[in-house]
């Protein structure tokens, strides 16, 4: 509020003070409003000495006696390191035996931060969650220091020995009593080592095996092509997509790409102004149900009737007792797919059986997203193997 006089414009705080009440007249003789001084019984002296305190109590901790700790130099300082400037390196991490490529930031020989490498297809500059807590991992307290053997600490030196004795006894039996277990493969440099050492020990064996494994992938594509392959789906152009209890945006080997490509078509702009639509059939919470347009929850045992019934729908004939599912929501699925012939995606979760991953595979195919929306590559790993099978037989 002001008011212009000859003299210049006057200015006030409050109607108060325009007024010139008595209680402001008051408050103009005292620091602080009635009250503020005391608290809780406590005037403003006591309330000074307890915060003094206070304070030194907190900084108690700092007088205990801290351990000697030296910065030393380099000798020979590393060529091209220059202290306080980090340094950038491509590298890749495998997850289930598929690679992401990173580019990891390094400060005097500590990874500090990791980030996903543009120039890599899986990826294109992003991470996920496993990626950026594999950098915590390297500073885990708990991480072994050391080549362990019964528990106890042991040198590298002894283990190659023992493991060298231990080949030395396997070759008068070519390897009978030898075999390998290793996580899934997909390193062709791996691969080659792995078959050169079975051909040095032709009756040795090798096991694959994971806790979270593809093998309903496999036998699905093994059902539906009579060989292994390996689906790529190409969520980018894909205007309707049904998933089928399937994480695709988070736990798949690709999931980094899809989440990159599904968004590009989500968002409404020109010339682009219809986004694509999502239908998730699921039995647990994922990433990928959160962005569904259409959620439908189920028990995982209800999902492969549901895939009969939709595959029904779409054309395709069973015996009487077979996809009898009948559901409006169903219906709708299957017409919607219809009327996006060609641009549209059914994929399968690793958790379903074989027939559900065929069953999709049929649906892309009648619908003609084949080659369009969905292709097929040679399988990636190296030795695809049933990976529960293969852990039983060892």
């Amino acid at each position: 509020m002001k008011k212009t006089n000859p003299s210049g414009e006057n200015f006030w705080r409050s109607l108060d003070e325009l007024a010139g009440t008595k209680s402001f007249a008051e408050s103009l003789h005292r620091e602080f409003a009635p009250g503020a001084s005391e608290w809780k019984g406590f005037n403003r002296r006591d309330f000074l000495k307890l915060l003094g305190a206070s304070l030194a109590l907190a900084g108690l901790p700092a007088c205990t006696r801290q351990p000697i700790g030296r910065i030393v130099p380099y000798v020979n300082q590393p060529e091209q390191l220059i202290p306080g400037k980090p340094m950038f390196f491509a590298t890749a991490m495998t997850l289930g035996g598929f690679a992401t490529g990173l580019i990891v930031e390094s400060h005097e020989g500590h990874p500090t931060k990791i980030e996903g490498n543009p120039g890599h297809p899986g990826s294109l500059g992003a991470t996920n969650i496993f990626h950026q807590a594999a950098l915590l991992d390297l500073y885990d307290p708990d991480r072994s220091q050391a080549v362990l053997q019964h528990g106890q600490p042991e040198t590298w030196d002894n283990f190659v020995a023992a493991l060298f004795d231990a080949l030395e006894r396997q070759k008068s039996r070519n390897g009978a009593g030898l075999r390998i277990l290793t996580e899934t493969v997909t390193s062709p440099a791996l691969h080659h080592q792995i078959q050169t050492l079975l051909k040095q020990f032709p009756e040795a064996k090798w096991h694959q095996y994971e806790p979270a494994n593809r093998d309903h992938v496999r036998e699905g594509s093994l059902l539906a092509f009579g060989e292994i392959v390996e689906p790529q789906y190409h969520f980018d152009k894909a205007k309707v997509v049904v998933s089928l209890d399937s994480d695709f945006l988070s736990l798949h080997p690709n999931g980094i790409r899809h989440a990159r490509d599904f968004s590009n078509l989500r968002r409404a702009r020109s010339p682009q102004t219809e986004m694509s639509r999502l239908y998730v059939i699921e039995s647990s919470p994922t990433v990928t149900g959160s962005n569904a347009d259409h959620h439908f929850p189920l028990r995982a045992a209800e999902i492969e009737e549901v895939a009969f019934a939709l595959a029904k729908q779409l054309g395709a004939s069973f015996s009487n007792s077979i996809g009898n599912a009948n559901a409006d929501w169903i219906s709708a699925i299957a017409g919607d797919l219809s009327e996006h012939s060609g641009e549209g995606i059914v994929i399968a979760g690793r958790n379903q059986p074989a027939t559900v991953h065929a069953l999709a595979h049929w649906m892309n195919d009648h619908l003609g997203n084949t080659g369009n929306t969905v292709t097929y590559t040679e399988c990636a790993e190296a030795n695809p193997v049933n990976q529960n099978t293969s852990l039983r037989e060892l």
